[in-house]
């Protein structure tokens, strides 16, 4: 491994998040809320330590090889998190250092889950913060290193994909830094366009930031107790809505539209299939709420399709307490909290493109016990998946699930319900936010226990990581000295 790059990677990380850090002290000075000191504070450790290790330390050998991107971003993010902590505990807006972390990587990790039981009564700045972690974990804060720095030497791309969410992250065009400029470039256009509808939509230039950070990065934190369900304004939620649906779709498909292939779009069989599983869902769901819980289809359709997307898409925002919803409707949304968003998106999840290659993989396992003889591939876009592709989707399913698993039995000594338990785990390990019950839309996860709120901040990283960095750090043949 070559340690001198990865610790100059790490110090890159940190400048990077100094930066991020400057609009949240512009907008303490603009509205004299009182943490410019925090942020200023914060910048000046940031930069201290980063420039300590991005400068002091020249590496001969600049090649990062694929267990130094691995262990870039597992440190990365867990670096990030820790220092972007620092804020909330500063400023006294968070007193327990461990909730602070809490609320860090879930802010990070586009989970959008809290212990905050009044975020109405934070610092304008703090909050700033707090929902602007999400727009910078969304598209990676590996990516926005890249974009701003792209001198991190030969072999960055495997950076890139230690960090991306999906099975099949890849160049848009030769060089990594230019792929990360454009994924951002587009990521950018959507903020801006964003926040001037919500800003139309009657929403305040500080809210309809707030919101448009946790819509593109599919967070979920909020300026309001009530998430957005406080405004009770139509055009605010359909604007979500759109957003939040558009960014659980792969970039690399923008991409292609702004080139001119449009037809790219509609013919990926991932977006067919994602678009195919939200308009389903929001029919059962809707059939479902009509009569017993809103009085006209209407109304129906408005809060499912809202709760829906913002559920599939792991940003979380709810517009109703869909926790006093059917158990049917409730089911569904557990389901899709699962599925996730597409590959190459911002949403998190198991990914689409990996659910429905393991549909297709139990089809052709069928079909060769009726027909011995046949032979039957997977094929997405026309072309075969290799059976060696196939078997690292399952083995990325069972060790998902096997993380699900030992996360919920700590979490259950708690003592809480089934439904928290289960759905707390859910909501971490998928990046979603809210689940049920206690940690509903209505509730938080403060009654929670040290020792859960730091397995759901670690499952948080493993889950918008997509287990693979995090994981690696366990094996002792991963730290031994082979460049591989």
């Amino acid at each position: 491994m070559n340690y001198k790059m990865v610790l100059r990677s790490l110090g890159m990380i940190l400048i990077c998040e100094a930066i991020a850090m400057i609009p949240s002290l512009i907008v303490s000075l603009i509205y004299r809320d009182g943490t410019t000191d925090v942020f200023s504070y914060t910048i000046s450790i940031l930069l201290a330590v980063g420039i300590s290790f991005a400068i002091a330390l020249k590496p001969q050998n600049k090649t990062i090889y694929a267990k130094d991107g691995f262990a870039i971003v597992a440190f990365g993010w867990v670096m990030i998190s820790l220092f972007g902590a620092l804020p909330f505990y500063i400023s006294g807006a968070i007193p327990s250092f461990i909730d602070c972390i809490f609320e860090t990587v879930s802010g990070f990790t586009t989970t959008g889950s809290s212990i905050l039981k009044e975020v109405e009564i934070l610092p304008k700045a703090i909050l700033f913060w707090r929902s602007f972690t999400h727009w910078i974990g969304g598209m990676g804060v590996l990516v926005l290193t890249l974009a701003l720095f792209p001198i991190t030497g030969t072999g960055a791309f495997q950076v890139m994909v230690a960090e991306s969410p999906g099975p099949i992250p890849g160049k848009l065009v030769p060089k990594v830094a230019n792929t990360a400029k454009i994924l951002y470039t587009i990521y950018i256009a959507f903020t801006l366009t964003e926040i001037v509808l919500l800003v139309a939509a009657g929403l305040s230039l500080f809210d309809a930031c707030i919101h448009t950070f946790g819509s593109v990065g599919t967070g979920g934190f909020s300026s309001r107790n009530a998430s957005i369900g406080s405004y009770n304004n139509v055009l605010v939620e359909a604007i979500i809505t759109v957003f939040t649906f558009m960014c659980g779709i792969n970039f690399s498909l923008y991409y292609q539209a702004i080139k001119g292939n449009f037809k790219a779009i509609f013919k990926d069989e991932e977006f067919k299939f994602y678009l195919g599983v939200v308009l389903t869902a929001i029919l059962l769901i809707t059939v479902d709420l009509y009569g017993d819980i809103f009085r006209s289809i209407g109304e129906s359709i408005r809060y499912s399709s809202f709760q829906v997307v913002t559920i599939i898409t792991t940003t979380g925002y709810s517009t109703a307490d869909f926790d006093k919803w059917p158990l049917f409707s409730k089911i569904i949304l557990f389901c899709l909290m699962f599925i996730g968003g597409c590959a190459g998106s911002t949403g998190g999840g198991i990914k689409n493109i990996r659910i429905l290659l393991l549909i297709k993989s139990i089809k052709t396992e069928l079909l060769s016990i009726i027909h011995p003889r046949g032979v039957y591939s997977v094929r997405i876009g026309g072309k075969n998946i290799e059976e060696k592709y196939l078997s690292e989707i399952k083995s990325f399913f069972f060790m998902y699930m096997f993380v699900f698993v030992i996360a919920v039995l700590i979490v259950s000594l708690d003592g809480f319900d089934m439904p928290t338990t289960l759905s707390s785990v859910a909501a971490a390990l998928s990046n979603i936010g809210p689940g049920f019950s206690v940690v509903g839309p209505m509730g938080n996860f403060s009654q929670m226990s040290v020792l859960s709120k730091l397995v759901l901040s670690l499952t948080m990283l493993i889950g918008r990581l997509e287990i693979y960095p995090m994981l690696l750090l366990t094996v002792p043949s991963f730290w031994r000295k082979v460049n591989i």
